[in-house]
């Protein structure tokens, strides 16, 4: 066997790990100081109050009261939404104990998957709290200091996203890294189990996120689609107007579904990758001799953390944004430096981490040769793949590119023409990832097999802190406009927080681009691990034959292709709902309370607010359990040749429907903010039949873009960590394929002729 032993000696990976995640935890605390000193509340601004107008002072009052408004709503629900997710944990950690204990795995390792599944979904839920309480925190500041120049916006709004991209990242790692020492006291020398109880830290993150997302994501589409339909279609105020009865549950939409949901979306991203590279480099007997090379994927993550630490002081020291056309360069440009300065970052610790050759076993059970700097080239080719995906989405989702100009144009011919082109968009959008995506898969394998397509997963990933960065920059800047025109701050301020919010609709679109992408191929890498646990039972070098001919796989790969539609048709119809009584209530207060255009009455937030908390409680568990549920059935009463079709057929159909989804629902709402920002000319701008098709254009796209869109890659992940964890489960012969394996192969026996018997 060609072995060496890494160049990087075991305390060194153990020293840069800890290392690199205090650098990203002090970096996240140094930026809310940073923050905290931007005071809103003219009550606690001290001697700088003297120097403010009194008019100045009412406002920022008003500024400050809003920001509270919303803060308390975002807080009341999350609340709410966490003890549904508790009552979840209970059953799930009873089904993984009851499930995996009478198993080959043993008691033992079902009791720490529980116990990791538990300390997973702990980080998720801290994660996107974390998120949550700095974007209204950063929101109100975002609006003050764009009030002075559109510079201090929009550095105040990025920091606000790094907090939550640095803090989320460091922390994720950390915890991983803390289970993983923890269980390694336990599971002396015996790899495969440890890492294999480990990917239930995966399941508990992604878990989380998925009720995060959809329940979020129900939530905010609601609101907005109840407040755009009445407030701008059939009142003809404009958006987030004080007036509007729906505004506060919009704004407080965008911190629990955009924030909060794709914090805890991308850490399930992260810990899921790294638990699918940890279980198949455990399998391996080369790379399971070295701690070093066993750590070698969380070494990518950190590194990735120091290099996004470098990159960003560029946006908000050296070379910030000055002028409205300088924001989504500016952006852009976070993405591409942080890209090469962590390919630079790979290739280092890909020389170091891992021996300089050695042998690894791919799926066909052959052994190869494999190069240190193979690793490297799976890595980049996911970093560099991810890098195309958030270009090709900015280019069809901003309103600087022809795309949605077309689809701009086409609402001069009305609503229809509108929703024409921005379906056509959508499905035209899906092409070039999904190449990127195929040539990344073919390269990664081919480079160190199944291990390779899990590290072109963290390759995408190790940009995590800039994606979410500038990906919370969109909803923060969201949210300053909503506070601007609430507090009545004019048309010169609100015009400095619409080109940030546009701006920010274009690098959420980036950001769902980066998480449907690592979702695709993270979905694949788990597959792997769940073919490597489920047919083989750890016996790493045994080939592993899935026949997409056999009936049962067929059979499964045709279901599989389903579910996302299934998941999609779910959780468009419950914004539906929710939109629906959300539009009866928002009417009945015009209707009613008389004094709500001239100002004379205040608007009845609260009942909107409640209205929308309540529904998307309510409508997150049918889309939730069918997720969760399905691989669990499907492999307990159809086998594990059934669900190693079920999963890649979710797979394959769900990328795409996820990013036509995400890509159409944005440019609908950039080729609205076109026709706002008066781009099509005056005749065709704000109040306009063009304006109007546009606003139907985005209510429609609303739950497409922040719901289901953005929700799928989580069904990706979900459905193959749970195949991963429960991979004992299904493998076991008398409690998988309860129909096809056993019932079916029974009755065929009894119907063969006596000589086959």
């Amino acid at each position: 066997m060609i072995s060496t032993l890494p160049l990087l000696p075991d305390y060194v990976t153990t020293a840069l790990i800890l290392i690199c995640c205090a650098l990203g935890c002090l970096y996240t605390i140094y930026t809310a100081i940073v923050l905290s000193r931007i005071k809103v509340n003219p009550v606690d601004m001290g001697s700088e109050r003297q120097h403010l107008l009194e008019a100045d002072r009412k406002l920022y009052a008003k500024v400050h009261e809003i920001q509270g408004f919303v803060s308390e709503g975002a807080t009341a629900f999350l609340m709410a939404e966490y003890r549904y997710m508790a009552a979840f944990m209970v059953v799930m950690v009873g089904m993984i104990i009851l499930l995996i204990g009478p198993t080959v795995e043993g008691w033992d390792s079902a009791f720490f998957s529980a116990f990791a599944f538990v300390w997973g979904s702990i980080t998720s839920i801290v994660a996107g709290w974390i998120g949550m309480k700095i974007a209204v925190y950063a929101n109100g500041r975002t609006c003050v200091k764009a009030a002075n120049s559109i510079s201090e916006g929009f550095v105040v709004a990025f920091q606000g996203g790094a907090v939550m991209g640095f803090g989320l990242t460091s922390l994720g790692l950390l915890s991983l890294y803390a289970g993983i020492v923890v269980f390694q006291l336990y599971f002396q020398g015996e790899t495969a189990r440890l890492f294999g109880t480990i990917a239930s830290f995966g399941l508990g993150g992604s878990t989380i996120a998925m009720f995060g997302r959809v329940g979020g994501g129900i939530f905010t589409k609601a609101a907005d689609v109840g407040a755009d339909l009445v407030g701008k279609v059939e009142q003809g105020i404009p958006e987030d107007d004080p007036r509007n009865p729906g505004v506060i549950a919009d704004c407080i939409g965008d911190n629990v579904g955009d924030i909060a949901g794709m914090g805890s979306d991308l850490f399930g991203s992260f810990a899921e990758a790294t638990c699918a590279a940890l279980v198949i480099a455990a399998s391996d007997p080369v790379l399971s001799q070295s701690w070093t090379s066993l750590m070698y994927p969380l070494l990518v993550s950190a590194g990735g953390i120091v290099t996004c630490i470098v990159t960003s002081f560029l946006a908000t020291h050296i070379a910030p944004a000055r002028r409205p056309s300088d924001i989504e360069p500016v952006l852009k440009n976070q993405l591409l430096v942080s890209t090469v300065l962590t390919t630079i970052s790979h290739l280092i610790l890909s020389l170091v981490a891992l021996p300089s050759t050695f042998r690894m076993y791919f799926m066909n059970g052959e052994q190869y040769e494999v190069k240190n700097w193979y690793c490297f080239i799976a890595l980049a080719g996911g970093l560099w793949a991810g890098l195309a995906i958030g270009y090709i989405t900015e280019y069809y989702t901003s309103h600087a590119y022809r795309p949605v100009q077309d689809v701009a144009e086409a609402c001069t011919t009305g609503a229809a023409t509108n929703i024409i082109y921005g379906l056509a968009l959508g499905y035209q959008s899906a092409i070039v990832p999904s190449i990127a995506l195929a040539f990344c898969i073919y390269i990664s394998y081919n480079m160190c097999g199944v291990f390779g397509i899990a590290l072109g997963a963290l390759g995408i990933l190790s940009t995590m802190s800039i994606a979410l960065s500038i990906d919370g920059f969109g909803p923060i800047s969201d949210n300053a406009g909503g506070l601007a025109e609430m507090a009545e701050m004019g048309k010169e301020v609100r015009d400095k927080t619409d080109a940030l919010d546009a701006a920010g609709n274009t690098t959420a679109a980036i950001g769902k681009g980066y998480a449907i992408g690592s979702a695709a191929l993270v979905s694949l890498a788990l597959y792997g691990a769940f073919l490597t646990r489920a047919f083989t039972l750890n016996n790493f070098g045994k080939p592993v034959h899935v026949n997409v001919i056999d009936p049962r796989t067929f059979f499964g790969l045709l279901i599989g292709a389903m579910l996302p539609y299934w998941f999609a048709a779910l959780t468009m119809k419950s914004v539906g709902i929710a939109a629906m009584a959300m539009v009866r209530e928002i009417q009945r207060q015009f209707r009613t309370i008389r004094g709500i255009m001239d100002y004379t009455e205040k608007p009845e937030y609260d009942k909107c607010v409640r209205i929308a908390t309540d529904a998307s409680l309510r409508e997150m568990i049918a889309p939730g359990c069918l997720v969760v549920l399905s691989p669990i059935v499907f492999g307990i009463f159809f086998g594990k040749e059934a669900l190693a079709g079920l999963l890649p057929g979710a797979l394959v159909s769900g990328v795409q429907i996820a990013i036509s989804a995400s890509n159409t629902g944005g440019a609908w709402d950039n080729a609205k903010k076109y026709i706002e920002a008066g781009r099509m000319g005056r005749e065709r701008g704000k109040g306009s039949e063009a304006h109007h098709a546009a606003v139907i254009g985005d209510t429609v796209g609303d739950p497409m873009k922040d719901t289901y869109g953005p929700a799928l890659n989580i069904v990706m992940k979900l459905m193959a960590i749970i195949s991963v964890v429960f991979a004992p489960v299904v493998a076991d012969k008398h409690l998988g394929g309860l129909i096809f394996d056993q019932l079916l192969s029974g009755w065929a026996s009894k119907d063969a002729p006596l000589s086959e018997q």
